[in-house]
């Protein structure tokens, strides 16, 4: 396993960690002045905040449906697109377009992902938020070669886990996704072994919408109005090209995280949307490798509709909540999703409302904006009840508790790891092997921030820091953000397949510096 020397991880990540212990002791109110990563600062002139459109990624269509599967191509190559006015930028895209394609499939109906590998590295591809058979998890040694892999390139693969232990594919792979479960925003993404924060830098990200009847019969908004917004930042090279640390010393100079410089919004910086006085459903995903966001929608000064706007929260990781929840801020860790309903209607057409990050600082505080252009009727509401079928779970005496310690830990004179319980991630060993259809007590414990992702699982947090949970922590969830010398309690239901599956940390450099365990479900 890859290890920093003392100097290289702690000396660097000083301030940051010093801020952090602040931010655990008063939570979010002060992750303006804290430090989750370090930030890249971009080589050439930054882009004027809200200069373009916001573009919407386009929904796939099936190449074929037989035998109740819908059947999808999509090929991982270079493409080059404009994301700083004027300049070029080369992704690594699925379709090769950042984000890639949205996929909209219907739970319980078989979606099958046809994955080419054409660009020139190996890659994994992960339905983060799936409930998914192992062999089609994206396990971050199950990888797919280039379709024009060298000869003799066979399915090595070093690094921190060791010797490479999982299914290889050359050119091509086919995913399958029966999807046994509730309507829901999720998202896929590079997950291969070393190199996940990297290859989703340079965009291997992309929405994944899954639809039920249960939702289908609200009125919630739909179509146009209907609109998912992925939130990252990234730093740029004077050309326009992607600038990410390399490997070796200059990724080690960012042990807590890389943040970038530039606010992306489906790939576009800090744009704008034109809007009518109707509501307008958001389904929000934080695809950033290491960025926190405390959003909060405001009215710019000189507008008569200057103020502050509300959120009406409908859904969370895992879908539709049991009713809305009207909430002023959305706090999001890396890898969290919220769904939440805004209505213009409060705002005189000609207003401009900007969709601002508390837990920024300078220009990255903006996300983008919203203007109210015109009147328009609007049929749609919130109900007051969402998700009939919402289950709340509840602890019992006899359920198995399993405690998970996320931090630093001393691996030898003068070196330091990311650590699960303290041990160096191992494709070998297990950390628990909960029983498929049980419920376990999970406790998530942290130095430092770590949004903690569980792999085909869902869960509920019961309490956090000994006390309730925050409002950021309503309804199932798949991802939670752990702060620092914080302890988070969740009810984890084991449902759907048996097999080895994943917890690791979603702060991506953190992720590819082997903050990852395993367990089985038997």
């Amino acid at each position: 396993m890859r290890r920093l020397s003392r100097r290289g991880f702690l000396g660097l990540a000083a301030a940051g960690a010093g801020a952090a212990v602040t931010v655990g002791a008063t939570g979010w109110s002060q992750l303006a002045g804290a430090s989750t990563g370090r930030v890249l600062t971009s080589a050439g002139p930054l882009p004027e905040p809200f200069g373009v459109p916001l573009p919407v990624p386009p929904v796939a269509r099936p190449v074929r449906t037989e035998r109740g599967a819908d059947f999808y191509e999509v090929e991982q190559r270079e493409g080059r697109v404009e994301i700083l006015p004027g300049r070029k930028t080369a992704v690594w895209g699925y379709d090769g377009i950042f984000p890639g394609p949205t996929f909209a499939a219907r739970s319980g109906r078989r979606t099958v992902l046809q994955v080419r590998n054409s660009l020139t590295v190996p890659t994994v591809t992960h339905l983060h938020g799936g409930v998914t058979p192992p062999e089609s998890d994206g396990y971050p040694t199950d990888l797919l070669l280039p379709v024009r892999c060298a000869p003799g390139q066979g399915p090595g693969h070093g690094g921190m886990a060791g010797a490479h232990t999982g299914r290889t594919a050359v050119g091509y792979r086919a995913y399958e996704y029966p999807l046994p479960q509730r309507a829901a925003t999720l998202w896929y993404h590079d997950h291969r072994m070393d190199f996940s924060a990297p290859q989703v830098w340079r965009g291997l990200a992309g929405f994944f919408l899954i639809g039920d009847e249960e939702e289908d019969r609200l009125p919630l908004p739909r179509g146009d109005r209907d609109i998912p917004l992925m939130l990252c930042d990234r730093s740029f090279e004077e050309d326009g090209s992607f600038r990410y640390p390399a490997h070796g010393h200059d990724h080690d100079a960012f042990p807590d995280g890389v943040l970038g410089d530039v606010q992306l919004v489906n790939g576009a910086p800090w744009p704008v949307l034109e809007v009518s006085a109707t509501r307008y459903r958001f389904r929000l995903l934080n695809a950033s490798n290491a960025r926190r966001y405390r959003l909060r929608l405001e009215g710019e000064p000189e507008d008569e509709g200057g103020g502050r706007g509300w959120f009406v929260q409908i859904g969370s990781d895992g879908g539709l909540l049991a009713t809305p929840r009207p909430i002023h801020t959305v706090d999001m860790a890396p890898g969290e999703r919220c769904d939440v309903v805004v209505d213009f209607a409060g705002f005189p057409v000609g207003s401009r409302i900007v969709l601002r990050n508390e837990a920024a600082q300078g220009g990255m505080r903006d996300v983008m904006r919203f203007h109210v252009v015109r009147k328009a009727r609007d049929d749609s509401r919130v109900p007051a009840r969402l998700a009939a079928s919402f289950e709340k779970l509840a602890p019992r005496a006899a359920m198995p508790v399993r405690v998970f310690d996320f931090r630093r830990t001393e691996a030898g004179e003068d070196r330091q790891m990311w650590t699960i319980n303290g041990r160096p991630f191992s494709t070998g060993t297990l950390l628990a092997s909960p029983r498929l259809g049980s419920v376990e007590r999970w406790r998530f414990s942290s130095d430092f921030h770590h949004p903690v992702h569980v792999h085909l699982a869902q869960f509920q947090v019961v309490a956090r820091g000994g006390r309730s949970p925050a409002a950021a922590d309503a309804g199932w969830k798949d991802t939670v953000d752990v702060r620092p010398y914080e302890v988070v309690e969740v009810l984890v239901r084991f449902a759907g397949y048996k097999g080895r599956y994943m917890l690791h940390c979603h702060n991506l450099e953190h992720e590819d510096m082997a903050m990852m365990g395993n367990f089985q479900v038997v």
